[in-house]
């Protein structure tokens, strides 16, 4: 049995190759990859936050809260968080109130299909593949026990926000990008419909979506969405598209970040709607990661479909003050449809910062109605 290898994003550092896969659900592809690295994000040490703070230009006052200098807006509250910066909350309030002051907040939609899932829930997810340990928490603990986490997971969000019930997901890496070229010289190893049956049957036991994400690698979506279209003819499976390894530069996966179009995201709705027309499903949902402006270019060309709602995923990790700062920039301040917020258990807080609570991600405006944990 051979093991396969993903190659490294900003998500780790790096990835190593994962487990033999049983011979069961072995997949074709390269037999290992490469792991590169992405820039280590800077880390402040940890200070004291207080509760109110405001936007633009601030400034301490003797009491410790930070107050703007030009005092004509109105304070924004932040809850404090034991660890977190100065810089961390002058982050999150600087993205609060550019979302508040982005009149192109809510996107102007008809009103979502019956059966829409969005905006009326929100859907946490915890995502991976169950070959490698590295890769997310999906395949980080046994099944049983990943699976008791989840439910922790959602109830906290459950609690933090009543008036958008969670829809529980699982977010499987279906196919992943590779640092070798492998036998079709794709860079990409496709999973195999006995994995992710097995994944779909784990997100059944938690009445649970599932979402099959697609490293392309040097493929493209036009190529390897048709093959998952069994998978994704079911009610409750949907797509997530990864970016950053469609590598249209012909480099390998992980040695730089890769891009798409808005033509690769309209081929996905096309497809999408396609489906839920055919099969009178209910609407998908459309994952997009995004955490670089050339990660998902001419956004504004994006078709929306009622049949299918996109969601703008905010994918980097690191301090809170760069994901604040990346979703402002990279989501917030171009909207597409939805938006979506990713957290890491082990990358967040591996220089100490401790992971952002529902309480702070809520607070961000838009708020998002995906959260996603590896």
């Amino acid at each position: 049995m051979g093991s396969i290898a993903c190659a490294a994003s900003r998500d780790a550092h790096p990835l190593p190759v994962v487990e033999a896969i049983p011979a069961d659900i072995q997949a074709s592809g390269s037999s290992t990859a490469q792991a590169a690295t992405s820039s280590t994000p800077q880390t402040l040490a940890p200070t004291p936050t207080s509760a109110q703070i405001t936007g633009k230009t601030a400034s301490s006052t003797s009491s410790g809260a930070r107050m703007d200098s030009t005092s004509n807006e109105p304070p924004i509250t932040v809850p404090s968080v034991k660890g977190r910066t100065k810089k961390d909350s002058l982050a999150l309030v600087k993205a609060i109130r550019a979302g508040m002051e982005n009149t192109n907040w809510p996107v102007k939609t008809p009103p979502p299909l019956p059966g829409s899932i969005l905006p009326a829930r929100r859907i946490v997810a915890f995502y991976g593949n169950p070959l490698s340990k590295k890769m997310g928490v999906l395949g980080a603990l046994p099944p049983d026990k990943m699976l008791a986490r989840f439910d922790s997971v959602t109830a906290k969000w459950e609690q933090a926000d009543p008036t958008h019930p969670v829809q529980p997901a699982l977010h499987l890496i279906a196919v992943v990008a590779q640092g070798y070229p492998g036998r079709d010289g794709k860079y990409r190893l496709r999973m195999t419909d006995s994995l992710i049956n097995m994944v779909y049957s784990w997100a059944q036991k938690k009445n649970a979506l599932l979402f099959l994400d697609v490293q392309v690698g040097q493929s493209t979506v036009q190529e390897e969405l048709p093959r998952l279209l069994p998978f994704l003819m079911r009610p409750n499976v949907m797509l997530g598209i990864d970016p950053e390894f469609s590598m249209k530069s012909g480099d390998p996966p992980g040695t730089k970040i890769g891009t798409m179009s808005s033509a690769d995201v309209n081929y996905a709705i096309s497809l999408l709607a396609g489906l839920v027309k055919q099969y009178n499903l209910p609407p998908k949902v459309l994952v997009v990661h995004r955490f670089t402006h050339r990660m998902l270019t001419h956004a504004k060309e994006i078709k929306l479909d009622p049949r299918v709602q996109v969601v703008i995923n905010m994918d980097g990790w690191g301090p809170p003050y760069l994901k604040y700062d990346s979703y402002r920039v990279y989501v917030e301040a171009e909207p597409v449809q939805f938006t979506g917020f990713k957290l890491f258990f082990r990358n967040d807080a591996k220089k100490g910062d401790p992971i952002l609570t529902p309480a702070e991600v809520l607070l961000l405006n838009p708020k998002p109605l995906y959260i996603q944990y590896q």
